[in-house]
């Protein structure tokens, strides 16, 4: 009965959630669990919004649009989010998975991209790049992942704030 309420958008008073923009996403949505919440508020963002990023993880969800990833080994770290970068921690998985950085590497990787320290970032690109395409993957595909992180990254929600956020959204 509380994700009706969330579906229907009746979400007055309720934290992270009382805008009408967000009442808006979750009547689109529908959320169904908690994991919706999480997302749609990582998503509520800048640049996901501006993006497109949110109207694309609504479309999937509801099955309006197919999930896709731009390289199959996309779909372990994404697959909760249908395909669709809502959280820090992806990035850095994604880094880890594709490029085989460290993860003290993708870090420091997921922070240049949030501060934008273009010199930084031109390091973190070619380690990247050059990592991905010892994995086997295409350079080009490589720059088109790594573009879409850093596109991401300045806006990006770390994962346990908005699990915490939606479940203190949900007792409301």
């Amino acid at each position: 009965k509380t994700m009706e309420l969330f579906g229907e958008g009746r979400t007055e008073a309720i934290f992270q959630f009382e805008s009408s923009g967000m009442q808006d996403m979750c009547r689109k949505l529908r959320p169904k669990e908690l994991e919706d919440l999480s997302a749609l508020n990582a998503l509520y963002r800048p640049g996901p919004l501006d993006g497109g990023m949110i109207d694309d993880f609504i479309d999937r969800h509801r099955g309006v649009q197919d999930v896709s990833y731009i390289v199959p080994e996309m779909e372990g770290i994404l697959g909760n989010t249908f395909g669709v970068l809502a959280y820090q921690e992806q990035v850095m998985q994604l880094a880890q998975k594709l490029a085989g950085d460290s993860l003290g590497d993708a870090d420091l990787m997921r922070r240049a991209m949030g501060k934008k320290k273009q010199s930084e970032m031109a390091k973190h690109e070619h380690q990247f790049i050059d990592g991905a395409v010892e994995r086997g993957i295409k350079k080009k595909t490589a720059k088109e992942i790594f573009d879409l992180m850093a596109k991401f990254a300045d806006y990006g929600f770390n994962r346990s704030h908005s699990a915490a956020y939606a479940l203190i959204t949900y007792q409301t």
